[in-house]
């Protein structure tokens, strides 16, 4: 499995070991997302950073869906199919976004992809829901699990 991590909240006045986990994630504005495999040390980082990010389990689907529609190769151009075709052993979009979801790829197998995306600020009247609340508690940090996919679906 992997986990989704979207940035929330800005890192002016942080402590130092926070913001340089941050930039170890790829992390390094508000509102970009990336994907990572799901281990123990980057369960260490998430938790380290936790009060300026969110995170959840994310499906195929969205991946998918995020790496067709924001994500980007260097030069900023769009992925698609013929490039994951050459540049992976995957034939498509949609069969390295499997891949990535189960944990059986990393973004990195696609060379000169770029391993963020660059998403709006979620849409609706709720927003973010509180950028300085825990997600249990009706705000926007910490761990959502499946809740994720509905705010990055509000960010896309």
């Amino acid at each position: 499995m992997s986990w989704l991590v979207v940035r929330v909240r800005s890192d002016v006045g942080v402590e130092h070991s926070i913001k340089e986990t941050m930039h170890m994630l790829n992390l390094t504005r508000v509102n970009h997302a990336t994907i990572i495999p799901q281990r123990p040390q980057y369960a260490g980082m998430l938790q380290k950073a936790k009060d300026y990010i969110t995170w959840g389990e994310v499906s195929a689907e969205l991946t998918q869906k995020l790496l067709s529609e924001r994500g980007r190769m260097v030069g900023d151009k769009a992925v698609t199919d013929e490039i994951v075709s050459e540049g992976t052993e995957y034939s498509d979009i949609a069969s390295f976004s499997e891949a990535i979801a189960s944990g059986d790829a990393v973004m990195k197998d696609l060379t000169d992809l770029k391993r963020i995306f660059r998403l709006q600020p979620p849409t609706g009247a709720k927003g973010w829901g509180g950028i300085k609340r825990s997600f249990v508690v009706g705000g926007a940090l910490g761990a959502r699990g499946d809740a994720i996919e509905a705010l990055v679906e509000r960010m896309i």
